[in-house]
Order: C-alpha cells, then sequence, then structure tokens
C-alpha cells in the first residue's frame, strides 16, 4: 500500500483545489468523475490527510489528466538526488526564503565532490521564488563552467531579474558587487561579489 503524506507540503492540498475550482467542478462531481467518496475527496483537499496513490491517481484521471502521471511523477522525485539543485530549489521553497544559503551551499560542496550531471539535470521547483530561482540558475552555470561542461537545458530558460538584485544586501558592498559580479550573475541581474562560491 503506497501513501503520500499531504501534511508534508500544503501545496498539494492547495493543488487539487485549484485544479477542481479551474475546472469549474464542485467536491462532488470531481468525486463522481473520480470514483472515490465525497468524504475522501474533502479528506484529500484537508491539510494533514494521508493518501494513497491510487486515491491521487483515481482523482488526477477524474481532472482529466493522465493517472499514470502521478506514479510517474513521484517515482521521478523519489529517484532524484538529495544533493541535487531540483532538491535544493525544493528544501529552499519548504524552509523559507531565508535558508537559501544552506541549501544552495550544500548543493555547491556536493557537486563540487562528485559533478555528476544527474545533479543539475531536474530544473527547480517553478515555484520558486525569482530571485532564488535566477541565483540557481547562475550557480549552475558557474559550476559546469568550473567543470568544463556545458550547463543544463534548463538553466538558459531562467530569465533575468526585473530590478537588480544584490545578494549580500549590505549597502556597502554594492559598489564591489557591480564591478565583481561573474557574466553568469551579472546577465540575470543577479550581483555576487567576485569570492561568492568560494569556500573558506
Amino acid at each position: 500500500m503506497t501513501y503520500y503524506n499531504t501534511s508534508a507540503t500544503l501545496p498539494v492540498v492547495s493543488t487539487i483545489r485549484n485544479a477542481r475550482r479551474c475546472r469549474r467542478l464542485s467536491q462532488r462531481e470531481l468525486s463522481r468523475r473520480a470514483g472515490v467518496s465525497f468524504k475522501g475527496l474533502q479528506l484529500l483537499e484537508a491539510p494533514g490527510h494521508d493518501a494513497r496513490l491510487s486515491t491521487l491517481e483515481k482523482v488526477a484521471d477524474g481532472l482529466g489528466l493522465p493517472a499514470a502521471g502521478v506514479r510517474w511523477v513521484l517515482e521521478h522525485y523519489i529517484g532524484e538526488a538529495p544533493e541535487s539543485a531540483f532538491c535544493a530549489s525544493m528544501l529552499m521553497l519548504l524552509d523559507g526564503f531565508d535558508s537559501w544559503k544552506i541549501h544552495l551551499f550544500d548543493f555547491v560542496d556536493a557537486f563540487r565532490a562528485d559533478p555528476l550531471p544527474a545533479l543539475v539535470r531536474t530544473p527547480p521547483i517553478a515555484e520558486m521564488e525569482p530571485r532564488l530561482a535566477a541565483l540557481l540558475a547562475s550557480t549552475v552555470d558557474a559550476l559546469c563552467a568550473e567543470q568544463g561542461s556545458a550547463p543544463p537545458g534548463w538553466s538558459a530558460g531562467v530569465a533575468p531579474l526585473p530590478r537588480p538584485w544584490f545578494v549580500s544586501g549590505v549597502e556597502n558592498l554594492k559598489a564591489s558587487a557591480l564591478l565583481e559580479s561573474p557574466v553568469r550573475f551579472r546577465r540575470r541581474n543577479v550581483f555576487v561579489l567576485a569570492n561568492f562560491l568560494s569556500r573558506a
């Protein structure tokens, strides 16, 4: 029996609810289409409920999505390396904006220790804060350049920020960041000091 813990992440709950509402379906109509009980669907849309994978597949089917996609996404996620850029992005999302230093540099250390393509293969989670997505993509580009390898295709799709972001947040360092920021960061309007990826 496979379960997915929706209490671990509220976006799953709101995603099901939002998908249902976008399709203008009531809970009763979706439960009928999915072949799950009305009460079961109510529980699925409530935080703190552990849902069976088979129930999630039925709901996906009721929403007009391929039911097998749920299993594929879960298997893909479970197969992801915990030190990957994707997992770093997920941890930043779950732990909040201010956690980026820990998760970004854990990823940097892992990639430098063993520069496996799998660590940068999967793009960051789509809900990631734009500044952090730009920072992560720039970091991936810089690390791949260090290794003499091509960056993953997804990084080219990460757009520049509409306004400059000075990562240090220290007013006195802005001028230095403007001068020193490597091109891989600068082109996304992210400004860091030249030693940003250096470890003491």
